[in-house]
């Protein structure tokens, strides 16, 4: 039998897909994308949803194993630690975004430049979990998830949180502190507003959670069987709640966490069992690439694909797969997982080296 003391594979191999799906769907086409390669406009749940909220969910449990190392003690060197790689990460998604603006001409965009997004949520959300795993008894992680869903809903509930408009509590907040000049613009609603940060939080603190559950037990056999049981049971009081809560990835709503998270924890659980104890990973190398340099990759296909749209790339590119499958929905496809499998290709080399770029 497995043991705790022993690396999952599956780990790295689910935030692999987590950050190859991020990839394949952020290139997808847009107006000519397939409906699970496009996120819901407004509630609802598609493929394309799940891939961020995996991402978050990881994040919480990566933490847990992590500072775990430490045993939860918080020292000056492990604060240094945590404020240097939520500063960095905060840091280069704000670089992306400057970039994609000097890609279009727009040296100093200050006035006007977006200030939250993938990156800085994830920053955040790293920070707030890492410094709660480090000061507060984990007997109350629990109590302390549902405290802050409870916070949100009501906040949703009295601010006219299901609203796609101007007058949406979120949207208020959001413009209200940052200014009308540095929030999502394409929608009233900024998909990683301050306001739903909180929605995150809960959601990475889940994944704290779950790892705590993976570390805790001593055989791989019984964290497959915690970890799957946590999931549907969060997965059903996620679902059984969508009439009153609707599932919506853009206000992050607290049965969009639970759903999401537990559907994350139940696919988790279903790669330890297939990967960890059945040993079945001949077909794992191309997730793993991806999953042992998620950052580095990640940012790689950002600034790649901001290239590739602002210098014409993408479009030749689109044009000669237009004429090889006609369809452009298909033409869409294939051009996103070309992109993928260029991402792949470059992080090939490290992996073989065993090179893990981190902060």
């Amino acid at each position: 039998m497995a043991t705790s003391n022993k690396r999952l594979i599956s780990l790295d191999v689910l935030r692999g897909i987590t950050v190859a799906g991020m990839i394949l769907v952020n290139n997808s086409g847009g107006q000519y994308a397939y409906a699970p390669l496009k996120h819901a406009e407004w509630n609802g749940l598609t493929p394309c949803d799940l891939v961020f909220p995996f991402f978050i969910f990881m994040v919480g449990i990566s933490t847990y194993i992590s500072l775990n190392k430490f045993n939860f003690k918080i020292s000056w060197d492990v604060t240094r630690k945590i404020l240097k790689r939520t500063i960095l990460i905060f840091l280069i998604g704000f670089l992306i975004t400057w970039f994609a603006h000097i890609c279009k001409g727009d040296f100093f965009p200050f006035a006007h430049i977006r200030v939250l997004g993938v990156l800085p949520r994830i920053a955040i959300c790293y920070c707030i979990a890492s410094f709660i795993a480090l000061l507060m008894n984990h007997r109350y992680l629990l109590p302390l998830i549902i405290g802050l869903l409870g916070i949100y809903t009501i906040i949703l509930v009295i601010g006219n949180g299901y609203q796609c408009s101007d007058i949406n509590i979120l949207t208020i907040i959001d413009r209200g502190i940052l200014g009308n000049a540095h929030v999502y613009v394409k929608s009233p609603v900024d998909p990683e507003g301050l306001t739903s940060t909180i929605s995150a939080i809960a959601h990475t603190l889940i994944g704290l959670y779950c790892g705590k559950l993976i570390v805790k037990s001593d055989q791989t056999e019984k964290k497959v069987i915690e970890l799957f049981v946590f999931g549907f049971t969060s997965m059903v009081i996620g679902l059984l709640l969508i009439d009153v809560l609707p599932l919506n990835k853009r206000i992050w709503s607290p049965t969009f966490v639970l759903t999401t998270c537990g559907f994350c924890a139940m696919l988790l659980a279903a790669l330890m069992n297939f990967i960890d104890i059945r040993k079945k990973n001949k077909w794992c190398t191309f997730f793993l690439i991806f999953g042992v340099n998620p950052l580095f990759l990640y940012v790689l296909s950002e600034v790649l694909a901001i290239v590739f749209n602002n210098f014409g790339i993408r479009n030749v590119i689109f044009e000669i797969l237009v004429l090889m499958f006609t369809d452009l929905y298909i033409s869409s496809t294939v051009y996103a997982v070309l992109f993928t499998l260029l991402l792949g290709a470059s992080g090939y080399p490290l992996y073989r080296r065993k090179i893990y770029i981190k902060l």
